[in-house]
């Protein structure tokens, strides 16, 4: 009699285990600041959306848009000074087409710490880049001082905030 096959279940993957402690991590130093995040569930190059409040507990307008990524393996450069990620064409051309800041976040899982890059002021300091002649991905470099924690949530804010103030609250809608 020939002997069953044992069936093979639906496993969970350290690449599963360690996004999630990304998003953790991230909405920890968020809520430390009194914000709330909400995870997109759809996601086409956003990740998390983080809504600030002021010192009353008061909503502010407009969101930062987060995307997310987790590695056990982190590539570091320049002496210690930067780390390098490889992002999509196609989510950069999202991301710089975005009018909120959008921040990558890369989470080194073996040492429980993320880096984060401005994405749009990153790509306009950046003499003679060509969305639409730059290859099919592109290599970032992003500063170690860039530390994802509570003074990073708020200076997220701040950078959303300039946005705001350069359109001066006014959008026309017709």
């Amino acid at each position: 009699m020939p002997r069953e096959q044992p069936v093979r279940r639906k496993r969970r993957t350290r690449e599963h285990v360690i996004a999630d402690l990304s998003v953790n991590h991230v909405e920890r130093h968020a809520l430390l600041c009194g914000y709330s995040v909400e995870q997109i569930r759809r996601d086409y190059g956003i990740d998390l959306l983080i809504t600030t409040y002021d010192g009353s507990g008061e909503y502010e307008n407009g969101e930062i848009r987060v995307q997310l990524k987790a590695t056990d393996h982190l590539k570091v450069v320049s002496g210690g000074q930067y780390i390098t990620w490889r992002v999509e064409r196609e989510d950069l051309h999202g991301w710089l087409g975005e009018l909120m800041p959008v921040v990558l976040i890369v989470y080194d899982a073996q040492a429980d710490v993320a880096y984060w890059l401005y994405v749009q002021a990153y790509f306009a300091s950046q003499p003679g880049f060509n969305l639409h002649k730059a290859p099919t991905r592109v290599t970032v470099r992003i500063p170690r001082a860039n530390i994802v924690n509570q003074a990073a949530m708020r200076q997220f804010a701040v950078y959303r905030n300039a946005i705001r103030a350069q359109t001066k609250g006014v959008s026309h809608h017709g």
